[in-house]
């Protein structure tokens, strides 16, 4: 049977720049990001995606163990804790970015998946970790991901995951197809020029040759990468 699914992206500047403490910075992002998710509740949408590593700055632009203090764990942290009463709120699938600490000195670039009654269904992690010149030493942050390529069947579609670089690559893509993705969510942090124009022949790639829907959204901005504020 069709059926009409509204979904959302969120696409959000930081608000306090880079060089303030990181518990501001966070607090902050995610109160943005509340009144945000308000809004898209409004417009009646029902699957919201966040986008990559939500409650900061892109910090991937430098090589800084500072940023270390924003990792929390998935599902028992306090941000998707936090997302789970929301989206019950709202009856809102949520995919939620955010740094997850799986112990001490093991890091993944993690989006949670909650369904519409507040419930935690899984994760995606990040697989490919690019560390290239200039601004993206990811690297230094993020252990490539170990969880496959799940699909989750929440209340309103079938929905996978694939974090931003890992677009480069049709494999992972395919393997959602193949798992019965029918939307698949690209949270990325990426810059103006060659990227750009890939960005512009991935996404509608990926959707056509394996038949389900792509939301992409990508970081606020067209700072030098190396700009993290």
């Amino acid at each position: 049977m069709s059926r009409i699914v509204r979904c959302g992206l969120i696409q959000a500047s930081n608000v306090l720049g880079g060089n303030r403490p990181l518990s501001e910075i966070k607090k902050a992002m995610i109160e943005k990001h509340v009144k945000l998710i308000e809004q898209a509740a409004k417009k009646k949408v029902r699957v919201l995606c966040l986008q990559e590593l939500f409650y900061g700055p892109y910090f991937c632009a430098e090589q800084d163990i500072r940023w270390y203090e924003l990792t929390e764990p998935v599902p028992d942290g306090p941000t998707t804790k936090l997302m789970q009463k929301i989206a019950a709120k709202h009856g809102m699938v949520m995919v939620v970015p955010v740094y997850e600490e799986q112990m001490p000195g093991l890091y993944f670039n993690t989006a949670a998946v909650i369904d519409a009654d507040g419930s935690y269904l899984g994760k995606y992690r990040k697989h490919h970790i690019p560390h290239v010149h200039p601004g993206f030493w990811e690297k230094f942050y993020f252990t490539p991901g170990d969880s496959g390529y799940p699909v989750f069947n929440t209340k309103h579609a079938r929905v996978g995951v694939y974090i931003c670089y890992d677009r480069h690559f049709p494999e992972g893509a395919r393997v959602l197809g193949m798992n019965g993705a029918e939307i698949v969510f690209n949270p990325s942090a990426t810059v103006a020029g060659l990227s750009e124009h890939l960005w512009e022949l991935e996404q509608p790639a990926h959707a056509v040759a394996n038949g389900y829907f792509v939301g992409a959204v990508n970081r606020v901005g067209r700072e030098k990468p190396w700009n993290i504020g």
